[in-house]
């Protein structure tokens, strides 16, 4: 007899806002952002096993939507996200994202998540190991420029994997600094909220930005910028938007993901296409130098790869065994015989 209950296959776990979230508490905060800095490190390592490519991007005026795929041969991950600046004003988020994780040999899936607060958190995880390989040693200080909703997801990361005690804040919007402020109260962060950019970065041996508006801006001059600090500059992620002076860039050694995209994306879209920039994986593998001297200013361009989402999928799957965060979604078509689709709807009625 044809069973007329799904396989084991066709259920797929889905893990919801609020699972995310239980999760992410169930573990712990610093917990989560550590872990997951190991395991963007450990798939950085193994990079070459990889497919790469650049997101496919669909840009309007409005924003952008993306997709993100890759796969290390066993496993394939995907990612959609969109970046809209203008939903802010209407209290919508400027980001939303969510992913899925499949097996190569099948093609069946065997997870689908949110990834909008995932997103945030893999993102703070990639900035603290890039921080860890290129930042100055003894680098207590974190400048914030940009307190949207990322600027405590990256002030947490620095704490848990950079070991950073205090962190300046500054954001043009008065109320996106004060609610920062707010979420670290407790967090054994010693908070200074700063009225302009400049002082922000006064004393910051790690400067991070993270703004949102799409458009060639310049949130830091390169006389703003001395000696020996490491830089991530995290907020470019399409064509168009930028946050540094090219004139810092001429001055930094810099450090990218991956550079077919970053050309198109980060920060050195702004720059010739020799401009030279040196991969982050070479660094973390020993391949390539970080940082050499005390005075090198180090600069990583970062706009997000797919990589890090596949690692970010593949630690939750991990991590949900036996929580409960999750519910086991009927998404797969999967009747007993593979050739009766047809038979499986006739059965239905």
């Amino acid at each position: 007899m044809l069973s007329p209950l799904p396989s084991a296959k066709a259920m797929v776990p889905f893990v919801s806002v609020e699972n995310m979230m239980h999760l992410v508490h169930h573990l712990g905060i610093e917990t989560v952002l550590a872990e997951l800095t190991e395991a963007i490190e450990a798939d950085f390592r193994r990079w070459e096993s990889f497919d790469k490519t650049p997101r496919v991007a669909s840009h309007s005026r409005d924003g952008v939507i993306e997709l993100m795929p890759t796969s290390d041969g066993a496993v394939y991950s995907f990612k959609y996200v969109n970046g809209h600046p203008k939903n802010i004003a209407d209290g919508l988020q400027t980001v939303t994202a969510f992913g899925l994780l499949a097996e190569v040999s099948t093609g069946y899936p065997v997870l689908l998540t949110e990834m909008t607060m995932l997103t945030a958190l893999r993102t703070a995880a990639t900035s603290a190991m890039a921080a860890r390989h290129l930042a100055p040693k003894g680098a207590r200080t974190m400048a914030m420029i940009g307190n949207g909703a990322q600027a405590e997801f990256q002030a947490l990361a620095m704490k848990a994997v950079c070991g950073i005690d205090t962190v300046r804040l500054y954001d043009v919007d008065p109320r996106a600094t004060e609610k920062t402020a707010r979420n670290l109260a407790g967090s054994g962060l010693e908070i200074v909220s700063c009225t302009t950019a400049q002082t922000a970065i006064e004393g910051a041996g790690i400067i991070t930005t993270c703004t949102a508006d799409k458009q060639f801006a310049t949130i830091l001059t390169d006389n703003m910028v001395g000696a020996g600090v490491h830089i991530n500059a995290i907020g470019g992620d399409c064509p168009g938007k930028t946050e540094l002076h090219r004139d810092i860039l001429f001055r930094s050694d810099v450090f990218v993901e991956y550079p077919p995209q970053t050309r198109i994306e980060g920060e050195i879209q702004q720059m010739a296409a020799d401009f030279p920039v040196t991969e982050l994986w070479k660094v973390v593998t020993g391949a390539a130098p970080g940082r050499r001297d005390a005075r090198q200013i180090t600069l990583f361009d970062s706009v997000g790869f797919a990589i890090e989402d596949f690692s970010a999928l593949r630690y939750v799957r991990d991590r949900l065994s036996g929580t409960g965060f999750y519910q086991n979604l009927d998404m797969i078509a999967d009747p007993d015989d593979p050739r009766d689709l047809f038979g499986m709807l006739l059965r239905a009625k």
